[in-house]
C-alpha cells in the first residue's frame, strides 16, 4: 500500500500509464486549445523536477509555497516536492501584500513558485521577510534551483509525513493553517472508495471516471477531494481555470465528466441561467458539494438530469457524510448519515447528545483506537485550538444540526451564524434561505446586532435585484415577505442596502468582511429600522 502521494501516484502510472490524468478544456487563458496528459506524461515531468529539486535539497521539513493558481503545474509540483517528502502550501492568487506576508511567515516556507505575473509581490514579500523564502517562476524554472536557507529534518518519509498546509479563512482573526499528512491525502481519496460501497449514489469507476471541478486548488474540496479519488483509481482530473456559468455546460460536456463536484453558489448560478439544449448534453452521473439552496435543489435535479448528492465537510475532517441513500430527502439541507468507520453525534452546549429532532452541535471521530486518523494533524502552532477542537475525543465542528429519528442528519446553520433573540434561537440560514427567493433580493447576508431589549436582533445586508429600487418601500415589502414565510421574530429587525458584498475565493459572501471590525452597524447612514414590523400574529 502506497505511503506517499507521489508512491500512490507512481503506482497508478505503472497500472494504467496511457489513462488521461489531467484535463484542462479549451477556453483558458493558457491552453485556448485545451490540453489532456496521460498518467505517464505527468510523471516525465514529476520525475525529473523531483530530481532537481532533491540535488537543491530540499525534503523533510520544508515547506513550499505554489501559487500557480488552478493549472496543471499545480499537481506536477505537488508531486514532485511529495517525492522529496516536502510540503506545500497552497496561495491564493486574491491574497494582497498584508496576507501573502502573513502567510508565508506563518508557514516558514523557504521557497515560492509562482507564475510571472505574481513574481513582484512575492518578491517584495520576501525582502520584508529578510528573504525567508526564494522566489521561482513557474514557466521558466531555473535549472538549478536556489537551495533552501535551512537543511532538511531527519526522519522518513511515510504516511504521517506532513504533505501540506492549508489555511482556512475562518470569520474572526487570523487564518489558521490546516497541517495535513500523506495520510490525510490518501484517506480522503479511499473515503471516495468507502461510500462507493456504502450503497448509495456514490459510485466510481476506476480508470473510466472523470472528476470536474472549477473551484480553486489552494482549498481542500479541489485541491485534495477531487484530485485523490481520481489518483488512486486511474481516473482524470478535470481542472477549469475558474467557474464560469456561461461556460459550464460546454467545459463539462466537451471533457466527457462523469462526475462533477462544487460548493452551492455553482448550481445556484446555473439554474439562473437561461435553458439550452447544452444543459442536457452530458454524461454526468451524479454531482456533490454543500451548500445546495434547498428552494432549487429540485429543479436542479430534473432540470439537468443530474442527482445532487449533498454533502458535509471541512478541512480539518477530510472525509464527509453524504445524503446519498434513496429515497434520498430532497430540498432539507440533508447531508446523510455517517458511514463507518466515521463515526457522528449531535451533543447539547454540555457534551451530551439530544434527543431525535432536537439541534446541536455536530461532533465526528473515526473508530477505533486513533480517533483522528486521517484527519488534519493539527493547526500550526496553535496546540490550543487544536485541543480545544478535540475535547471529549470529538472533533467539534461548530456547526449546528439535527438528526432524525432514521439517523439521517439535516444541516441547520454555523454556530456561529445563530443569532440569539429574546431567548430564541435563529438561524442566519434560515432566514437568508427564505430571503433569496424575494424577488426584489439579488444578494442577502443575514447578522447579528446587539439590542438593547432582545440581546440580539437580526440585520440584513441586501443587494437590491436588478431594476428595484433600494428604499424603504422595498425594505418593508421584503420584510413582509419574511413574515409570511417565518415566524415574526425571524424577520430582520435592521436594513442595509448595499451595491456588492464581499466574497471568498469559492464565492461565499465574506460575512467577516461587510463591515470593519467594532463598526455597529445600526449607525451606517441608510439603515432602516424595521423593528416596528415585527409583531406576533
Amino acid at each position: 500500500m502506497a505511503e506517499t502521494i507521489f508512491e500512490a501516484f507512481r503506482a497508478s502510472v505503472a497500472a494504467a500509464p496511457r489513462n488521461a490524468f489531467i484535463c484542462v478544456p479549451a477556453g483558458t487563458s493558457y491552453a485556448s486549445d485545451g490540453l489532456e496528459w496521460s498518467y505517464d506524461e505527468v510523471m516525465q515531468l514529476v520525475a525529473p523536477l523531483a530530481e532537481r529539486y532533491r540535488q537543491a535539497g530540499y525534503g523533510l521539513g520544508h515547506r513550499v509555497a505554489l501559487l500557480v493558481e488552478n493549472r496543471p503545474d499545480y499537481f506536477v509540483h505537488l508531486l514532485a516536492l511529495n517525492a522529496v517528502g516536502a510540503s506545500v502550501v497552497p496561495v491564493n492568487p486574491d491574497h494582497r501584500h498584508a496576507e501573502l506576508l502573513y502567510q508565508m511567515q506563518h508557514s516558514g516556507v523557504v521557497l515560492a513558485v509562482t507564475l510571472r505575473h505574481h513574481v513582484e509581490r512575492l518578491t517584495a514579500v520576501a525582502a520584508e521577510l529578510a528573504d525567508q523564502f526564494a522566489v521561482v517562476t513557474a514557466e521558466d524554472l531555473p535549472e538549478r534551483l536556489p537551495s533552501p536557507s535551512r537543511p532538511t529534518a531527519s526522519g522518513s518519509l511515510n504516511r504521517t509525513t506532513e504533505a501540506g498546509v492549508f489555511y482556512t479563512s475562518g470569520t474572526t482573526g487570523r487564518p489558521k493553517g490546516c497541517l495535513v499528512t500523506n495520510d490525510y491525502w490518501l484517506s480522503a481519496g479511499e473515503w471516495f472508495f468507502t461510500l462507493a460501497n456504502s450503497g448509495g449514489r456514490f459510485s466510481i469507476e476506476p480508470g473510466t471516471d472523470r472528476l470536474f471541478n472549477p473551484m480553486p486548488v489552494f482549498h481542500v474540496h479541489a485541491g485534495v477531494v477531487a484530485l485523490m479519488p481520481m489518483l488512486l483509481s486511474q481516473g482524470c482530473v478535470i481542472r477549469p481555470e475558474y467557474f464560469s456559468a456561461k461556460r459550464w455546460w460546454n467545459e463539462v460536456s466537451s471533457s466527457r465528466a462523469t462526475i462533477v463536484h462544487y460548493i452551492g453558489a455553482v448550481p445556484q448560478a446555473l439554474v439562473a441561467l437561461e435553458r439550452s439544449a447544452d444543459e442536457r448534453a452530458h454524461t454526468v452521473r451524479f454531482g456533490f458539494g454543500a451548500g445546495m439552496e434547498p428552494a432549487i435543489h429540485r429543479e436542479f435535479e430534473q432540470r439537468f438530469g443530474i442527482p445532487h448528492l449533498e454533502v458535509w465537510g471541512m478541512t480539518e475532517v477530510g472525509r464527509w457524510t453524504a445524503n446519498d441513500h434513496e429515497p434520498r430527502p430532497i430540498g432539507v439541507r440533508a447531508i446523510g448519515r455517517a458511514v463507518a468507520p466515521l463515526q457522528a453525534k449531535v451533543i447539547d452546549e454540555d457534551g451530551r447528545d439530544v434527543a431525535a429532532g432536537a439541534e446541536g452541535e455536530l461532533v465526528v471521530r473515526l473508530a477505533g483506537d486513533d480517533p483522528r486518523k486521517g484527519f488534519f494533524a493539527g493547526y500550526l502552532d496553535d496546540e490550543a485550538a487544536t485541543e480545544a477542537g478535540w475535547r471529549g475525543g470529538w472533533w467539534h465542528s461548530g456547526d449546528v444540526v439535527r438528526q432524525d429519528e432514521g439517523g439521517i442528519i439535516y444541516f441547520v446553520d454555523r454556530r456561529k451564524n445563530m443569532i440569539r433573540r429574546s431567548g430564541e434561537n435563529i438561524a442566519a440560514t434560515e432566514v437568508e434561505t427564505v430571503l433569496c427567493r424575494h424577488p426584489g433580493v439579488a444578494q442577502i447576508a443575514i447578522l447579528a446586532v446587539p439590542d438593547e431589549k432582545a440581546g440580539e436582533e437580526i440585520f440584513a445586508c441586501v443587494v437590491p435585484a436588478s431594476g428595484r429600487t433600494a428604499d424603504r418601500a422595498l425594505a418593508h415589502d421584503i420584510v413582509d415577505y419574511c413574515n409570511t414565510q417565518l415566524a415574526y421574530y425571524k424577520a430582520p429587525g435592521w436594513m442595509l442596502f448595499m451595491d456588492r458584498m464581499p466574497v471568498t475565493a469559492t464565492q461565499k459572501i465574506n460575512k467577516a468582511q461587510i463591515f470593519e471590525p467594532g463598526l455597529d452597524p445600526r449607525t451606517i447612514v441608510g439603515t432602516i429600522d424595521l423593528r416596528a414590523m415585527k409583531k406576533r400574529r
